[in-house]
């Protein structure tokens, strides 16, 4: 048997996911709940974590998935079931199908933060590696990573500084895409990528800074910008 507040909060998580898709944040479980802190509403999701109600996906914050309904019932694979109806036989068929419990959509993946990069002249790049949060729908297929900008020379693509770059890793690139180019092996800047008669054009986004040009073998691309993310403080 579940207690009353653990009824309250799956019955609140379950009705959350059916009607938007995204699971409620903690701040939102411990209003709903009328609990003092937080720290009560991890110690809830926890106990329903235990008694197999629901799971927490790895490595996505604030994403959780419903296993059993209050009543005890387990739930439908995840996915629900597949009906083809492009037949008679199953237009006809009217028995019906379990409702798969939703699962969130507001998945955030870390993915590897290495230092700051240039968005003026290059510095140097990668110092360390620490992880950053970022919400999944940010971020298409293939392997990324962030980079913080540091300085104004992409302000007019609305690139400023202090923002996270988000990088899809890629050796290519095509002229007009803003990449994370090293150069001389040791500097990273973040720029327009452009070709001129043979010679790697790097742009900037702000008419207060020259367009940087190298030989081919002087510029590595290392990844295309993908996002962008931003802190108010």
């Amino acid at each position: 048997m579940l207690t009353q507040k653990q009824h309250q909060l799956i019955c609140f998580i379950q009705d959350r996911l059916e009607e938007s898709g995204v699971s409620p944040s903690f701040e939102e479980m411990k209003e709903a709940l009328n609990l003092k802190s937080k720290s009560g509403v991890h110690r809830l999701v926890s106990a329903l974590e235990e008694r197999g109600f629901i799971r927490r996906l790895p490595n996505r914050a604030r994403a959780l998935e419903v296993l059993k309904s209050p009543d005890g019932r387990d739930a439908a694979p995840t996915g629900g079931t597949v009906v083809n109806l492009s037949s008679a036989a199953a237009q006809r068929d009217t028995k019906p199908v379990e409702k798969a419990m939703p699962i969130a959509a507001n998945d955030v993946i870390e993915i590897p933060l290495h230092g700051r990069i240039a968005a003026g002249v290059p510095i140097e790049a990668i110092e360390g590696q620490s992880t950053l949060p970022v919400p999944a729908a940010l971020l298409g297929s293939g392997d990324h990573y962030a980079l913080e900008v540091s300085g104004d020379s992409m302000i007019e693509a609305g690139i400023f500084d202090g923002d996270f770059a988000l990088i899809r890793r890629t050796d290519t690139a095509r002229d007009g895409q803003i990449v994370v180019a090293l150069v001389h092996g040791e500097e990273a800047t973040l720029k327009y990528l452009h070709r001129d008669n043979g010679a790697i054009c790097l742009e900037p986004a702000n008419a207060q800074f020259e367009t940087q040009k190298y030989a081919p073998q002087e510029v590595q691309i290392q990844g295309q910008l993908a996002g962008l993310l931003r802190r108010y403080h």
